[in-house]
């Protein structure tokens, strides 16, 4: 009985994820998982922690994201149309790369309340990654929601094309909720007219059926509601939770082909994440120099301007203490390999004195 859990908010969705990477590992053994993923909202800042943790435990870990996908571009920030839902899996290490580049885009160039990509970093970037048309908040669930079937349809062509071949799927859920029962009607309908599958998830926000009302209070503390304002955000049913493989079966009768996709696409997710090795940019010194060579010879200029400013101040420094000194300095950063590092804090802290941006006295941080 094959089956992943690929729609999974933890902690990590801030305020709405209830779920404890220490309480979602033993709990997926348990109920028999050999594969789990983690898709929090339009962030990735637990990826590290799920993928240490998953592998600990012998799960394998499949690292996503449930992205915020503007209605137009990106950098259109005007409140007209909410951003749609959207779930990206990484299959390989290069996925892995495209997922963390539109996720920092989406902070860097798309944040307007949620951080938010669009169709066309998209499409530049979704080499290696597998996408999901996520909850009733994804652009084509939206679009049948609307009574809009031809636009939905068009929609799913549209993302089919921006995937690589046989990676993108039209996501079922089983919730309870009317709407979604109808939705997924025409998913399957879109599915048997344009050949693109489907697959079966839960959108779980918590881990147990009873930690419902538990999660409820985490949303009012998220948007400052009380648990007795009737309009207050809420889920209406309680079926968010993570489901075990028999109780999945059993909701998809006859649909277990859309479990089974789940499955394969476990098996396809590989990423290894190289650990113990700092991730650094390389600073681009000058050409003929390393980043090595290029610290030590500003570092010495630097030093050279500070004797000579304080003798013009009357002060007489021990050159050779000061030149002894800065050698060790020097020698630990090249061992520990921060010369790039220093010279990239240095970058920005000599553009801001240039820009007459105040900075820090200096502490090192």
């Amino acid at each position: 009985m094959g089956f992943a859990h690929l729609h999974l908010h933890t902690q990590f969705s801030l305020l709405d994820g209830a779920i404890r990477l220490t309480d979602l590992f033993p709990h997926a053994l348990d109920m028999g998982l050999t594969h789990v993923a983690m898709t929090d909202h339009g962030n990735m800042y637990g990826a590290i922690k799920f993928y240490d943790g998953a592998r600990a435990h012998g799960l394998k870990p499949i690292i996503g994201c449930e992205v915020y996908v503007a209605p137009e571009h990106r950098t259109i920030k005007e409140k007209r149309r909410a951003p749609y839902h959207l779930i990206l899996l990484a299959r390989n290490n290069e996925g892995y790369a495209n997922l963390s580049r539109l996720v920092s885009l989406g902070f860097i160039e798309g944040f307007y309340g949620k951080p938010r990509i669009d169709k066309e970093i998209l499409g530049k970037y979704s080499k290696g990654l597998i996408g999901l048309t996520a909850c009733l908040s994804g652009e084509i669930a939206k679009l049948i929601s609307n009574n809009k079937a031809d636009e939905a349809y068009q929609a799913a062509l549209q993302y089919q094309d921006l995937f690589e071949k046989d990676s993108f799927y039209l996501e079922l859920q089983k919730n309870g909720l009317v709407e979604q029962d109808r939705v997924n009607e025409e998913l399957l309908n879109i599915s048997e007219l344009a050949g693109i599958p489907v697959v079966a998830t839960n959108d779980c926000h918590y881990l147990r059926r009873a930690d419902h009302q538990a999660h409820e209070v985490l949303m009012c503390i998220q948007t400052g509601k009380r648990l007795d304002d009737p309009n207050r955000m809420h889920l209406s049913t309680d079926q968010f939770y993570v489901k075990s493989p028999e109780e999945m079966y059993e909701q998809f009768r006859g649909l277990e082909h859309a479990l089974e996709n789940t499955d394969i696409i476990a098996r396809q997710c590989d990423v290894t994440i190289e650990m113990g090795k700092f991730k650094l940019p390389q600073y681009p010194a000058p050409v003929g120099e390393t980043t090595d060579q290029y610290l030590e010879r500003m570092a010495q200029e630097g030093l050279r301007t500070h004797i000579l400013k304080q003798a013009a101040a009357g002060n007489t420094l021990d050159e050779k203490v000061y030149a002894d000194r800065l050698t060790f300095e020097l020698g630990v950063i090249q061992k520990m390999g921060f010369s790039d590092y220093y010279l990239i804090v240095w970058d920005f802290i000599n553009f801001a004195r240039q820009a007459h941006i105040p900075v820090g006295p200096g502490r090192g941080s």
